[in-house]
């Protein structure tokens, strides 16, 4: 009888043993799947049902587990203790602090992984060539970011200690925060300075080694040349007339003539004219700093941010007989010689504009 008894055990065994193990594996599997399941490859992003998460420096594994329990995104904070776990002993990375966007539709490994590898959410913006510091300021508040009263102070502030090759004296960073697209992690510590620093980066890596390397550097130092490449891409519309409006700008200085360029008084005034609200005489005779038609040189400060193109006309500009331009309506320019060529442009531009605005008027009546 006790034989038959052991018999019976050992054979119960295998089958308690293997039950045991389905039930492990049947736990594990819902424990690990997606919360919502899990939707096809070609679902769109939104279908995903996005959830922000923060973790913050410092915070453990387990509390990890709790947090994204908590928010839906996982069935079971054990079964991230689990996995945890298993990441060590296999020397995988351990979990990283940030901000993530993740979905109850994805499942608890693949969320570990983006967490393990650092996969912060991203946020984006675009600064387009020929902006202003207080253009850059608007959008950032426009975009939720910080202030744009906050922006300004700390364009103000000169971090020469980071960016020992900033110009001295200089009042702000105008013309050196370089226009392009940023991804930066949307994290908490998205500051004014944050931003400034990066951009200033940026400028030090693509702009600043062109200025460096050309041979042409000795005629302007970075201040002269940031400043004089902010005008000419205020002026520029199309990217072949830059390298010759450089040009233009170049050999009136070297004639000692004026500059008269109309964005500079624009900046000094803060004003913006338009094809129908051109600047006014009494506005070019109105004394500023930045007022190329009352004062020689260059402006004290960059007008806007350049981008690389307008950078490297200034250093290899085109060698031009023109000490004249004005605009078209399309955004072209007439270039002249002599000053009887430029007034007689300037006439017959205008006869243009005022014909079209005839035209325009004859379409909406």
């Amino acid at each position: 009888m006790r034989l038959s008894k052991w018999l019976f055990y050992l054979a119960l065994f295998p089958a308690v043993l293997l039950g045991s193990g389905w039930q492990g594996w049947a736990w594990w599997s819902w424990a690990s799947g997606p919360p919502l399941g899990s939707v096809p490859a070609t679902a769109s992003p939104e279908s995903k049902k996005w959830v922000q998460i923060r973790i913050p420096p410092g915070t453990s594994s387990s509390q990890i587990g709790r947090d994204l329990e908590s928010a839906g995104l996982i069935r079971s904070a054990q079964a991230w203790n689990l996995w945890a776990r298993w990441l060590s002993v296999q020397n995988k990375p351990g979990f990283k602090a940030g901000t993530y966007q993740l979905s109850p539709t994805q499942s608890l490994p693949e969320i570990a992984a983006e967490v393990t590898t650092g996969k912060e959410l991203q946020r984006s913006f675009t600064i387009p060539e020929g902006w202003s510091r207080k253009q850059m300021a608007a959008y950032f508040e426009s975009q939720g970011f910080f202030k744009a009263q906050d922006f300004l102070a700390a364009a103000s502030q000169i971090p020469r200690d980071r960016f020992p090759w900033l110009p001295s004296a200089i009042p702000h960073l105008e013309g050196f925060l370089y226009p392009d697209t940023y991804q930066v992690a949307a994290t908490g510590s998205i500051t004014p300075q944050s931003i400034i620093n990066t951009m200033l980066k940026r400028f030090e890596e693509l702009a600043l080694p062109v200025y460096q390397k050309d041979p042409n550097r000795t005629q302007y130092s970075l201040l002269q040349w940031a400043t004089l490449a902010s005008i000419v891409e205020k002026e520029a519309v199309l990217p072949v007339e830059r390298p010759r409006i450089a040009g233009v700008f170049i050999r009136r200085l070297r004639q000692g003539m004026k500059l008269e360029s109309d964005p500079t008084v624009e900046y000094g005034l803060n004003i913006q004219q338009t094809a129908d609200r051109p600047l006014t005489f009494k506005q070019v005779g109105t004394p500023s700093p930045y007022n190329t038609y009352l004062n020689r040189g260059l402006p004290p400060t960059p007008i806007a941010s350049p981008g690389l193109a307008s950078l490297k006309a200034v250093l290899n500009p085109e060698d031009t007989e023109y000490l004249f331009f004005v605009a078209r309506y399309d955004g072209s320019h007439v270039f002249s010689r002599t000053l009887a060529e430029h007034e007689a442009a300037v006439v017959a531009i205008r006869k243009q504009r005022a014909a079209r605005r005839q035209e325009e008027l004859k379409i909406k009546n």
